[in-house]
């Protein structure tokens, strides 16, 4: 049997002496976009049949889980989907969270497209932050990445209202994928900075299997790193902390900070500090997983707030996870399954 490493009172290290900080919770499968590197609509059609109501978490499921990672070392917790802006009444979960002692941090990624409408909301209930996933600025490549009926206004729009709200500045995110945007770093940096953002490309992975991803596909860190570089002089800058998986970068020749997430070409599993928790509850100790632990049974069979907290720790002390290395070192394709990204967020 695995022993638990405590470092200090309730924390917690894996087998790769990793603590546990950060909790990414999926509230919702759906998701009204269909990009082709998470959802391609061939798959994810009209008939799909999603998590049903009563196989997803409720809030008060969500908070009890959220304050066991808590007490085990996670100060940061990240909403995801699908899209979470599609789960009802989001802004009292959000208020049940944030009322959690330790939670330092509260955010949430979102495509956009509800933040017209719930911008304030999310605010005042305590939403700390906001990422905003936005692959293009070209209309008609957002219909063809996404879907026909999706208005590229709309996603500008809501951004604008999470400024007005108070979320300034706005990390925005980026798959960067060759032949399809690759074209509009340069466009989508620029147009970040000029509105006071955070720009991060993000390299194209192979999470899940039903993608079609392949390795051509990806434009590498360092291509884009240079691709910026031909029009802008910049400087590297520190992590915020320890398991932040972004390069950082500040334009010197312009007001802005930029990031790149190179989990395919520059892994950083030695630092990797995240569980995932699934809207079925689930957790997943690696984005690329092939099995999660069901947490849900567990919880729905009484346990208590300790049995919990013991279930958790179980399942992150023997973690040794670090897919992004073994496939760098060995295959760019490995045949084993993997979970899909909306069901657990990115």
């Amino acid at each position: 049997m695995t022993e638990t490493r405590v470092t200090q009172p309730d924390l917690i290290e894996d087998a790769l002496r990793r603590p546990l900080r950060d909790l990414r919770i999926s509230v919702t499968d759906r998701c009204n976009f269909r990009c082709s590197y998470c959802m391609p609509a061939d798959i994810f059609g009209h008939d799909y049949v999603f998590l049903a109501r009563g196989e997803i978490l409720n809030f008060e499921e969500i908070v009890r889980l959220a304050r066991a990672f808590v007490k085990l070392g996670v100060r940061k917790i990240r909403l995801t989907g699908g899209e979470p802006l599609l789960r009802a009444d989001l802004e009292v979960l959000i208020e049940m969270l944030n009322r959690i002692e330790g939670v330092e941090d509260l955010a949430l990624t979102t495509n956009g497209f509800f933040l017209p409408e719930k911008a304030q909301a999310l605010r005042e209930a305590g939403l700390k932050r906001v990422t905003v996933s936005l692959d293009t600025l070209k209309p008609e490549r957002l219909k063809k990445l996404a879907g026909q009926h999706l208005e590229l206004s709309r996603v500008l729009a809501g951004i604008e209202q999470a400024v007005a709200a108070g979320f300034a500045p706005l990390k925005i995110n980026a798959v960067v994928q060759r032949h399809f945007n690759e074209d509009e770093i340069l466009d989508l940096l620029e147009f970040a900075c000029a509105h006071g953002h955070i720009m991060r490309f993000i390299e194209y992975m192979d999470v899940g299997t039903l993608n079609g991803w392949n390795m051509e596909q990806v434009v590498p860190a360092r291509e884009i790193l240079q691709t910026i570089s031909r029009r802008h002089r910049v400087e590297p800058i520190s992590r915020n902390y320890r398991g932040e998986v972004a390069e950082r970068y500040r334009l010197l020749d312009a007001e802005g900070e930029f990031g790149i997430i190179a989990s395919v070409t520059q892994p950083f599993c030695g630092d990797c500090t995240r569980a995932r928790l699934s809207a079925d509850g689930k957790i997943y100790t690696c984005l690329f997983a092939s099995q999660g632990h069901d947490l849900k049974t567990v919880l729905r069979a009484g346990a208590t707030d300790a049995e919990l907290e013991r279930a958790i720790a179980a399942i992150w002390a023997p973690r040794r996870d670090r897919y992004s290395e073994e496939r760098t070192a060995n295959t760019p394709k490995p045949a084993t399954p993997k979970v899909e990204m909306y069901h657990i967020g990115g």
